[in-house]
């Protein structure tokens, strides 16, 4: 996309914004959460979903509200956008120029990028200058779409991770200890002989020692494979979690948007193991209809759908790409508001029951707990509702995987799953 660069602004007003205040202030914007394919209409709950609208003329109301929000349009920058004794039309068109301003710059630094405008047909020509009004760059602007780049992805889920440790108050980072010792790089126990497979970290004043007790001290210094001797460190325990993030049809209706945040918890998880557990793996599963995994860098456009809950085969792709992975801890951090109420049937088809508790459905659902615990994966649920349904069903996962099943809303989910993931990573593997 072309842009039209406006040096008036780019000393002045547009250096003044702080454009990390004002990507944290369009979080929710930039990662809001649709119906798949757009508005939906069902018969029992009729439309629901709204359009949603990814184009940098909404990108650009978004940046003019969080901007009078935020305070960094002072009323001194105000009335120099108004000017002296110009009309309504002069101010709107300085405004778009800043707006335009302000989008190159999100764009040229990285934090965004917007699709190639629309091939105009042959028969199309130019416009001369002065023919074209502020309307048609509005026209024009509503046919390119903006996405998220790795760098603002990224810089959101440390902004999140902040903002929820922060609400939980400090604690205490690195890797996770256990009980156990290794041979490692970090020595903080006595050495011990070397065994075949250990990390060769000598201790070479306990290897001359054997040697020379051994045989004498002499030169060549015979040395034998029993004289070795390695350092001890703390074995530091990984971990491997899968989040399964719910998408059935009611994530976003009643009025509220309970899906957005759980992306944003999985976004701070995300930075967190990157940062403070880089030998942890963490992968992120959605279960509506079907149960997929989507790549952590598709996260931030992941939506729900007009789907049920097929919580069966979310347990049941998650306990595979658990078992993959070589990890002294497994675990499942699953974000739901509604009770099973669709499995996969043998054959392929997905077979629906939303009214209450379906046996056929728990039983499925149940059978792949049951796997999970087998496996040795624990299962911690968070609830984003009361539903009596629900709540019987977690409590009785709770009882088969020896998990906890924790009570919040979208207010206090992200402090909640943070809370148990740094609880879980503090406790030693016996």
């Amino acid at each position: 996309m072309k842009f039209t660069t406006y040096r008036k602004y780019e000393g002045t007003l547009l250096d003044a914004v702080n454009i990390q205040d004002l990507l944290e202030r369009l979080s929710d914007f930039l990662l809001q959460s649709g119906f798949e394919g757009g508005p939906h209409f069902h018969p029992w709950w009729g439309w629901s979903g709204d359009p949603e609208d990814r184009s940098t003329d909404a990108l650009k109301e978004a940046l003019l509200q969080a901007l009078i929000e935020s305070g960094q349009l002072t009323p001194e920058m105000l009335r120099e956008l108004r000017g002296e004794g110009q009309s309504d039309e002069e101010t709107r068109k300085r405004i778009a120029e800043l707006l335009d301003a302000l989008v190159e710059k999100l764009v040229e630094e990285g934090w965004l990028n917007v699709a190639q405008p629309p091939q105009m047909p042959s028969s199309h020509s130019e416009m001369r200058p002065g023919e074209g009004t502020i309307d048609d760059a509005r026209e024009a602007a509503q046919q390119v779409e903006f996405n998220l780049t790795q760098k603002s992805v990224d810089f959101l889920g440390y902004r999140t991770l902040r903002h929820l440790l922060s609400a939980i108050g400090s604690s205490s980072f690195g890797a996770h200890d256990t009980a156990h010792l290794a041979t490692g790089i970090e020595a903080s126990a006595a050495s011990r002989p070397y065994q075949f497979g250990d990390t060769m970290n000598l201790d070479i004043p306990a290897t001359l020692k054997n040697a020379l007790i051994r045989g004498g001290p002499r030169v060549p210094l015979d040395l034998d494979y029993g004289d070795l001797m390695v350092h001890q460190a703390e074995h530091r325990s990984s971990c491997a979690t899968v989040l399964m993030l719910d998408v059935s049809h009611s994530m976003i209706l009643y009025g509220e948007d309970r899906f957005t945040p759980a992306k944003k918890v999985a976004l701070a998880l995300s930075h967190l193991i990157r940062t403070q557990y880089p030998g942890d793996s963490l992968r992120v599963v959605t279960f509506g209809d079907r149960a997929q995994e989507i790549p952590l860098g598709q996260l931030a456009q992941a939506k729900v759908g007009p789907f049920h809950t097929n919580t069966a085969e979310g347990f049941k792709l998650a306990r595979r790409l658990l078992l993959a992975q070589k990890k002294d801890m497994r675990q499942i951090v699953m974000i739901t508001d509604g009770k099973p109420s669709a499995i996969t049937l043998p054959n392929g088809r997905v077979y629906k029951n939303p009214a209450g508790l379906d046996p056929r459905v728990i039983r499925s659902t149940l059978r792949e707990v049951a796997a999970c615990r087998k496996a040795g994966i624990l299962i911690n649920t968070f609830m984003l509702a009361r539903d009596p349904a629900l709540v019987h069903f977690v409590a009785t996962v709770c009882q088969m995987a020896r998990g906890k099943a924790y009570f919040t809303n979208t207010m206090t989910l992200g402090e909640y799953v943070m809370r148990d993931f740094l609880r879980r990573r503090s406790r030693r593997v016996r």
